[in-house]
């Protein structure tokens, strides 16, 4: 796929920084929105508009091309491109004069990111965002790229040159545009067309491929997979940790732990305040892009939970418990819902509330934890980060990791002290923004992520915590009578949004609340949360998950594909749902889970480290789920202790259900024997009942 003709060839993206504009002086009608990105954007000159029919039929009638910006509020780069062009007045006053602008929040609009950027990838090799396209009037796009410079350098246009370029060719050539406009959306639905290959086989083989290929990737020095930049991407170490158990492969399950081990101690784990950012930019995990995701760090409680089961090692369960902290603390609205993401930048500065110099630690600690701390962070008088993307960056700046654990124990009280002071001080400091809306999948993710951990740890804040959060989103977000999910939820609205993945993600968290309280209300509410999402978005004719429920503000309909830094739908939805049915004895959820597999049977295949989640979903439809089903009354303690002892044993290959609510029938047939019993059931045949927790552990080892 190409742009229009070579005319654009040469304009590939190039990062400068330049200083901060002046104070805004003009309101836009952003103002109107809820999105706190879209917010960021109400003072520009930029006549902006949010992504729907009043922008679409402006750009019909006065026939002008569209400008699609998107981005996301915590994200660095979009600020600096605003900073830069979407804040000035020239800038602003020629898109108003030639073009229609559009800024959509990717976060709450992933299927519109999803079309835009499919073609950005395939047309530039590149993706990122801010994510910046030019589309027709009918929303084909012609040409796209990710960030655009303020001035031209190295023979490469401003992003202003760019607009004029643009501009002229929809003046002059605006058949070729318009033509080339059309060959290039049935190339991009040529290539985002999948259809069922029921030739291929899904066995053992594709799961020892899969697990090859991450191997092959590991960093045996840092831990992880791959190279700079280094994203935690958790369902890659998830599937390789089960890959391990399940084949006794010693040598995965020890990358696995070393991952862990690595980015607990790395920059990227926010060694005060806990939980983690986004990615680090160098291979050793030290200097993050300070960024962090609320999706990032559920997927890494679950993470840190399997690595602890697996291992016994108490650090990995302390990480989990950390993360935690840090989103109940920080990221949790005061009626239970989780916000989506705090950003890099405060006060204009990337990673300016994280980080510390050596002189500010010896004024604020005595000089016993300054001696204590500067050893077991390792730091320096020159810091170890300097923002290169600043033109006047802090100096001095140490980004805390653990350098030097092996302290005395006669140390660790100075240390806990010296972290302490730390962490007040730093409360002190203006904290970086707080993208304050919440979004039902991210919900759904960290409601998984909670259930577990009391599932596991036995908190009972965890269990708190994560019913006050279904209840906040049955309230704020499902509509029980025409069972309906919506996507956001912010400052008292939600919006209109139908996302596959919004079902799916949360679909996976009250399965997971369920498995930890046996509450049958729970797995009524999962059924309803199945049913809506298979008759929204399931395609009985190929198989798979559309992202989106038909919207007719999409050129394309896709089925997410691709496990990376969050889990597609598709992925999320296909083991859940055999899990589903493994608890209920559903055969129209386990029938579109298989469908689903088949579709994408050759990606699998051919790709498996992109779908590592959806390998998940693979390796559990190959075994016969075990079913733990735990009879008698859940409340009594001695239920309570069976469902830990079901819990605290690493075996993925399983689901944990009781005996009444809309279960699968024999479960139902299973009596209590003297109070509350376990029984270990594979298809129609049960080991014989047990009320010893050191039994139902041994049995499922």
């Amino acid at each position: 796929m190409a742009a229009c003709g070579n005319d654009l060839k040469n304009v590939q993206p190039q990062i400068i920084v330049t200083t901060k504009s002046a104070v805004h002086t003009h309101t836009n009608r952003l103002a109107r929105e809820k999105s706190p990105y879209l917010l960021q954007h109400q003072y520009n000159p930029v006549d902006w508009y949010g992504w729907g029919e009043e922008a679409f039929a402006k750009a019909r009638k006065e026939n002008k091309p569209i400008f699609l910006s998107i981005g996301y509020s915590t994200c660095h780069w979009c600020h600096v491109m605003e900073r830069e062009s979407f804040e000035k007045e020239e800038i602003g006053k020629y898109l108003n004069e030639h073009f229609v602008s559009i800024k959509v929040d990717r976060e709450e609009r992933p299927d519109v990111d999803k079309i835009y950027m499919t073609f950005v990838q395939s047309t530039s090799g590149q993706g990122g965002w801010p994510l910046n396209c030019f589309l027709t009037p009918d929303l084909k796009p012609f040409y796209g790229g990710t960030y655009f410079p303020p001035e031209s350098k190295y023979g490469r246009p401003s992003f202003l040159d760019l607009l004029k370029h643009i501009n002229q060719l929809w003046e002059t050539r605006h058949g070729d545009v318009t033509n080339s406009a059309v060959q290039l959306h049935e190339q991009l639905a040529q290539m985002t067309a999948k259809e069922t290959t029921n030739g291929l086989a899904l066995t053992q083989a594709v799961l020892n491929k899969a697990a090859g290929q991450l191997k092959e990737m590991y960093d045996s020095r840092n831990g992880g997979f791959g190279d700079a930049p280094k994203f935690p991407q958790p369902s890659q170490p998830a599937f390789l940790l089960r890959y391990g158990v399940h084949s006794n492969d010693q040598e995965a399950i020890a990358m696995v732990l070393n991952t862990c081990d690595h980015m607990a101690r790395g920059g990227i784990h926010d060694q005060i305040g806990g939980g983690f950012a986004r990615y680090a930019v160098d291979a050793k995990w030290l200097v993050p892009h300070f960024e962090k995701m609320l999706y990032d760090n559920a997927q890494l409680v679950n993470l840190y939970l399997d690595a602890y089961l697996v291992s016994g090692e108490t650090r990995y369960a302390d990480t989990a418990r950390d993360v935690i902290g840090y989103v109940l603390r920080d990221m949790t609205h005061a009626e239970g819902g989780f916000y989506s993401a705090e950003d890099a930048d405060s006060e204009g500065k990337e990673g300016k509330f994280y980080c510390w110099t050596r002189v500010e630690l010896a004024k604020l600690l005595t000089p016993e934890e300054f001696n204590v701390a500067v050893k077991y962070f390792g730091i320096t008088e020159g810091g170890n980060f300097v923002d290169h993307s600043d033109p006047e960056p802090l100096p001095n700046q140490n980004v805390l990791s653990i350098v030097d654990s092996n302290l005395p124990r006669a140390d660790e009280p100075l240390l806990q002290s010296a972290k302490q002071k730390m962490f007040a001080a730093r409360s002190k400091r203006v904290r970086p923004h707080l993208d304050d809306k919440i979004l039902a999948s991210w919900n759904g993710l960290m409601l998984s992520a909670i259930a577990r951990a009391y599932a596991v740890l036995g908190d009972k804040e965890y269990l708190t915590a994560a019913e006050h959060n279904l209840s906040f989103l049955q309230s704020k977000l499902w509509d029980a009578k025409t069972k309906t999910l919506y996507h956001r939820w912010r400052d008292g609205e939600r919006d209109t949004a139908q996302l596959h993945e919004t079902y799916a993600f949360l679909l996976n968290g009250v399965v997971d609340l369920y498995e930890a309280t046996l509450d049958p209300r729970h797995l009524e509410f999962a059924i309803s949360l199945a049913d809506a999402m298979i008759a929204k978005f399931y395609d009985p004719a190929e198989g798979g998950f559309w992202q989106s429920a038909g919207a007719p503000d999409l050129i394309l309909r896709i089925k997410e594909d691709y496990d990376g830094a969050e889990p597609s739908g598709n992925s999320v939805a296909t083991l859940t749902l055999l899990k589903l049915a493994a608890i209920t004895d559903r055969a129209d959820y386990r029938k579109a889970a298989e469908g689903t597999m088949r579709l994408f049977a050759d990606r699998l295949q051919r790709f498996p480290q992109a779908v590592p989640y959806m390998l998940m979903a693979v390796d559990f439809s190959l075994q016969e789920p075990k079913r733990v089903v735990i009879a008698g009354n859940r409340a009594e303690p001695e239920a309570q202790k069976l469902l830990r002892a079901a819990h605290s044993v690493y075996q993925p290959a399983k689901v944990v259900l009781g005996n009444v609510g809309p279960v699968e029938e024999f479960a139902r047939t299973l009596p209590a024997k003297q109070g509350a019993t376990v029984y270990i059931c594979t298809a129609k045949a049960c080991q014989a009942p047990t009320s010893d927790a050191a039994k139902v552990k041994q049995l499922l080892k």
